[in-house]
């Protein structure tokens, strides 16, 4: 049978609970193989697993509740091995990188900050700060309204400058936040957002990141901000050599 890889840990790591479990219907027992200083939390893979909530919910109870005792290396969801010796002979040949990362990553957790615009506050902003914007409405405003091409080009001109705001924004939530951070990661781009940043944080400082995050909203009230944490460093953990064939241990996207 496939086994499903929840995340590694040093071979030292905590006993986990005997009851706790994984994915699965009914749900599956999670187990810990180990290789030299290393371990991988694992449990048998269910057949045809999809991202279902069930799932994706065992999934991070299992990362908690090893993360309670020590630095876990997080695997994305849906990390299946073709079977223990597959999983066991991953840790063997990255024995030293895993074992870096997890000295790297121990007491940290990871906060991830997405930015909107307030749109009603942003166009306010917009019209205030730029010149070009208030001309050109004063005078389609003094022509009654101005003709197609005229608001055609107003429109044209405040998504320019929207769009530069949100670049300039973007700018501003990395480098607000990034000083209280050991790292960082700047996640894919989206249209739904113009700022998508993962913050590798230690857990002791915790409260001064959410607290700068407040800061950061009261000062720029067209801004929404999104925080989602503390979580395993999904976005810091680092895949290290290409995976061998046949295998899918590799942990080189983080779960959002």
């Amino acid at each position: 049978m496939s086994t499903y890889v929840y995340g590694i840990t040093a071979a030292s790591h905590p006993t986990l609970p005997e009851d706790l479990v994984g994915v699965g219907d009914p749900a599956l027992a999670v187990r810990v193989l180990k290789e030299g200083d290393l371990a991988a939390i694992v449990s048998d893979s269910p057949e045809g697993l999809r991202p279902k909530r069930r799932d994706l919910l065992a999934h991070q109870n299992v990362l908690s509740e090893a993360g309670t005792d020590g630095c876990i290396l997080p695997m994305r969801f849906g990390s299946v091995a073709p079977d223990d010796d597959t999983v066991t002979g991953v840790l063997a040949e990255r024995q030293e990188h895993y074992k870096e990362r997890l000295q790297t990553l121990d007491g940290k957790v990871e906060y991830n900050v997405k930015a909107t615009h307030d749109e009603e506050a942003v166009l306010h902003r917009v019209m205030s700060d730029n010149p070009d914007v208030r001309a050109m409405t004063e005078a389609n405003r003094q022509a009654g309204g101005g003709s197609y091409e005229d608001r055609l080009r107003l429109g044209e001109v405040v998504v320019a400058a929207v769009k530069a705001r949100e670049a300039e924004d973007a700018g501003l939530v990395q480098r607000a936040l990034e000083p209280l951070a050991d790292a960082i990661s700047v996640g894919p781009e989206s249209s739904g957002w113009l700022a998508n940043v993962s913050f590798l944080v230690e857990r002791d400082s915790a409260a001064s990141f959410l607290e700068a995050v407040d800061e950061l909203r009261k000062a720029h009230p067209h801004l929404d901000l999104r925080v989602n944490g503390p979580l395993p460093p999904y976005s810091f953990v680092d895949p290290g050599p290409a995976e061998p064939a046949g295998t899918t241990v590799g942990i080189d996207h983080a779960e959002e």
